[in-house]
């Protein structure tokens, strides 16, 4: 059953592209389909037995087993839909635009879903091409340099972690459950060490972790929204999750690292974060803020790799998915509504919008919220994430002070810059007298309005009812 998942968007894409299917009809007849199909795998799905789907010969297991794997399902169908919903491609752009989406949905769902080793990392490299191809062909600025160096950094990423994963594959076998069962056995991988720190280069590297982030950014900012939405929403959360998929190398392989990645997640979120509040483009300060908040989520994993296993600190993998899930619904949506403002008053510039709140007001009221999420306000599912995040960083604080708990100090200083700069942003953008740009919005189209509202009422769903991911846990 799982393996539809894959093949409804793969097939969608294919009757757009070869068939000259209508293309939007087509991908929201496809986006629909995997939103239902998902929602009933998450549902029945009973969380004893694995659910996996094979071909004959190739030994491809798609599997829902690992807890995390839900949860980013979860976020890709929802993800989806809102992405294939709200966005308009331009004139003669239908077919690339959606086959954009559902391409980098179906590499994303595979690589979620896959037991296996090397089917997880293939599925990653085929939601990577059209994210090359789109900022090439209807990127902004100089979207063809911009595409050449996130394919440089992220194809050379790409290389160190299947240099990991073969190193891995060649001693355990070529399946997470197979490193499990190597590990429990006793023996101890090879090189873990420099295994540990293959992956750790790799994944940070496509996470965007300092200071190998400078490609992400300029990516984001130039990306046309599709792009945007479905890379920094679902497949950036691909290095974070095959990092916790790999929790049997954490004494060996990670903790000799710890040290390191604390300094360079502190980075990422005191950093990136003051380079954030500089930014003048809107969409180059979600871009920013995106990698900005990758540093919270890296600090669960530092935090769940001193601590030894996730039985010694319950937050750390719990709050790590709640903040991924929710993180993807926010940014998604605040890359859905920068592109609804470029196509209303033709800027990003900040300085060069004001006052749009009178010409979009409802659009106004749901910035307002994606931007509350994105610092952290209750009620929406960025808060116990990041509660849970930060509480994970004092587990064994009883055990003595240490660098986790320095580090988790430094970074609750990001709350204060993200408010800053997304306040800032919420002021300059819809208060103030109207500008010349913004007297050009003329109001939202029904789809898009209903893509905003799916995001809002996803983040709101998650912030009251938290318990809906995290039972996925017990």
């Amino acid at each position: 059953m799982l393996i539809w998942l894959v093949l409804i968007p793969l097939i969608a894409a294919a009757l757009i592209g070869l068939c000259k299917a209508p293309a939007r009809p087509t991908a929201l007849l496809s986006a629909s389909l995997t939103l239902a199909l998902g929602i009933w795998a998450l549902v029945s799905f009973d969380g004893c037995s694995s659910c996996w789907s094979r071909f004959e010969g190739m030994d491809l297991q798609l599997t829902l087993a690992p807890a995390l794997s839900k949860v980013m399902l979860l976020l890709t169908i929802l993800v989806t839909f809102a992405t294939v919903l709200g966005t308009n491609p331009p004139q003669g752009g239908e077919a690339s635009w959606y086959n954009s989406a559902l391409l980098i949905s179906a590499g994303a769902t595979g690589a979620f879903l896959s037991d296996n080793i090397i089917s997880f990392f293939a599925f990653h490299e085929l939601a990577l091409i059209p994210t090359f191809v789109m900022i090439g062909l209807y990127g902004r600025g100089d979207r063809r340099t911009t595409a050449w160096r996130a394919t440089l950094y992220l194809g050379l990423a790409s290389m160190v972690l299947l240099a990991a994963l073969l190193m891995i594959g060649t001693q355990a076998g070529f399946t997470f459950s197979g490193l499990k069962d190597f590990m429990a056995s006793g023996r101890e991988l090879a090189h873990a060490e420099l295994i540990g720190a293959l992956l750790i280069a790799g994944f940070g590297t496509l996470i965007s972790l300092f200071p190998f982030h400078s490609w992400a950014a300029p990516a984001y900012a130039s990306a046309p929204a599709p792009v945007a939405m479905m890379h920094a929403g679902v497949l950036k959360k691909f290095g974070l999750y095959g990092l916790f998929m790999f929790q049997p190398l954490m004494e060996t392989g990670f903790l000799p690292w710890t040290n390191i990645l604390l300094v360079l997640l502190v980075c990422n979120v005191i950093w990136v974060g003051y380079v954030t509040v500089n930014q003048k483009r809107l969409d180059l300060l979600l871009g920013n803020s995106s990698v900005m908040h990758m540093g919270y989520i890296f600090l669960a994993f530092a935090a769940l790799v001193v601590s030894g296993s996730a039985e010694a600190n319950p937050w750390a993998l719990k709050g790590a998915a709640l903040l991924m899930l929710a993180h993807g619904l926010t940014i998604a949506l605040l890359f859905l509504l920068c592109g609804q403002i470029e196509k209303q008053t033709g800027t990003l510039e900040i300085n060069s919008l004001g006052g749009l709140s009178t010409r979009l007001p409802r659009m106004a009221f749901v910035f307002g919220l994606a931007g509350m999420a994105s610092i952290g306000l209750p009620g929406l599912a960025n808060f116990p994430g990041e509660f849970m995040v930060f509480f994970s960083g004092f587990a064994g604080f009883s055990n003595g002070f240490g660098p986790v708990q320095i580090a988790t100090i430094l970074c609750l200083w990001g709350l204060v810059i993200g408010a800053v700069y997304m306040l800032r942003a919420y002021r300059n953008i819809f208060q103030g007298d109207l500008s010349k740009a913004s007297a050009y919005a003329t109001g939202l189209q029904p789809s898009e309005r209903a893509a905003n509202c799916f995001l809002v009422i996803a983040l709101a769903v998650f912030g009251f009812f938290p318990t809906l991911v995290l039972q996925f846990f017990s």
